[in-house]
């Protein structure tokens, strides 16, 4: 069996393989080896549960409740709330541990469990591997007063509103957008924000029924975002996950605008307001060539990290950098958050559309992309990508083949059962091609018997 925790928590297909019964026995895990390192400090311990709309979220909320009541946790539930809004909200409460039920961008079926430890950081490896370990362990159960107390926190979410509106550095008054909230976590909240923050909104995908979310909308399916941007003649139309975590955008010619060219518009911007630590940005092998040599041309430092926010966070905290991101939308803006939020990545955005005078299409175009073809291949044998000799010798005959306009790319993914062969070129038809005979070697040398 291979480790319960992946990239980004626990996750899996709800009630199969995330169950109520793995739920309750995390939940109490986790409150135990939380409560040995020190974190709970002597005092009864608090926590703050929220999640996404997904259905399968009821019965693992009160699960996860169960759990922490249970190893006598204290429990706020502050309901519905972006994935960010927890780890806000850790930090802002004063609690000792935050829990968010969500699989992000996966389809419906799937759910997660993500813990915040004190002060809304993600737990590290080594405390995430110290919860698995103690699980369906005999412990001692408090009785009486000592279990632990739930109640409702409704008015969490206009705090968390409120934080986001204290951070824009200019409103949004005169821009038009079209925000899709993948009938997800941001349904609600999302608009709101925005129409506060001064923009006129036309929210799409915000109609959440536990079974709609990320089916066919949301920044993994940009189609009707595209088209309502052009429909309606607005400036921008923003995409948000399920757990509204990321955020991409498209232009007012419905463009693409990717993760590493809203990191990119931000970078310039901090660098503009002497605010960007360090002159310096944080981003994964993940992002591409184009947004490194925008950078260099820039005068600003690009730190690369592997792939996954938790890795960009650990960088960042570690070197005092306040800026960093994945070209698939998570962007960590450490002055005012301690995780990705798509919303405030939003909101920052749009705040340099509105001060600058600029499309942004323009600001945009500060980034010229290469080419990227990502083929995701799935059955094979995930562990080998490293150590198979005539794997490796595919991938030198491509990286001879593209020269220094171009790169390669072979991982495997930490939240599905599949390999990422990803290649970069100076054409189309050439990323493709590559990309094409790389994932033919991987079927033939790493395909499951």
């Amino acid at each position: 069996m291979g480790r319960l925790f992946g990239t980004d928590g626990v996750r899996g297909l709800a009630n199969r393989d995330l169950t109520a019964e793995l739920a309750v026995d995390l939940a109490v895990a986790a409150a135990h080896v939380l409560g040995d390192i020190g974190a709970f400090e002597g005092h009864r311990p608090t926590a703050v549960v929220g999640r996404d709309g997904r259905a399968s979220g009821e019965f693992l909320e009160a699960a996860v409740v169960a759990g922490l009541a249970s190893a006598g946790v204290d429990v706020r539930l502050v309901g519905v709330l972006p994935t960010p809004a927890i780890a806000y909200l850790t930090d802002a409460l004063g609690a000792d541990v935050g829990v968010m039920l969500s699989a992000s961008h996966n389809p419906m079926p799937d759910n997660g469990i993500k813990f915040f430890s004190r002060g809304g950081v993600k737990l590290d490896d080594a405390i995430e591997d110290a919860i698995e370990a103690r699980m369906q362990e005999d412990w001692d159960r408090p009785t009486g007063a000592g279990v632990g107390r739930v109640r409702a926190t409704p008015e969490a979410g206009l705090q968390y509103e409120q934080h986001l509106l204290s951070t824009l550095p200019h409103r949004l008054d005169g821009l038009t957008i079209v925000v899709d909230c993948a009938n997800g976590a941001s349904s609600f909240l999302a608009p709101a924000i925005y129409e506060a923050a001064g923009a006129t909104v036309i929210p799409i995908h915000a109609s959440p029924d536990g079974l709609n979310i990320n089916d066919g909308c949301g920044s993994t399916h940009m189609g009707d975002l595209i088209a309502a941007v052009k429909a309606h003649g607005a400036d921008a139309g923003i995409a948000h996950d399920g757990d509204a975590d990321r955020c991409l955008a498209v232009d007012a010619d419905g463009e693409f605008v990717d993760g590493d060219q809203i990191l990119a518009i931000l970078a310039h911007a901090m660098r503009r307001q002497r605010t960007l630590a360090h002159d310096t940005v944080v981003a994964t092998v993940m992002s591409n060539l184009g947004f490194k040599l925008a950078m260099r041309d820039a005068g600003i430092a690009f730190v690369e990290t592997a792939v996954g926010d938790r890795y960009v966070l650990e960088s960042m905290r570690a070197n005092g950098y306040n800026l960093g991101g994945e070209q698939s939308g998570h962007v960590v803006m450490t002055d005012f958050a301690t995780t990705g939020d798509g919303l405030l990545t939003a909101l920052h955005m749009l705040a340099e559309v509105a001060a600058s005078g600029r499309t942004l299409a323009d600001l945009a175009a500060q980034v010229t992309r290469f080419p990227q073809v990502l083929i995701n291949v799935p059955n094979v044998d995930k562990s080998r990508v490293a150590t198979s000799d005539e794997l490796q010798a595919a991938v030198a005959e491509a990286e001879a083949i593209l020269g220094d306009r171009g790169r390669v790319l072979l991982r495997s993914s930490g939240t599905e059962p599949v390999i990422r062969v990803m290649v970069e070129a100076a054409t189309q038809e050439q990323a493709q091609g590559v990309a094409e005979s790389l994932v033919d070697a991987v079927r033939t040398h790493l395909t499951l018997a």
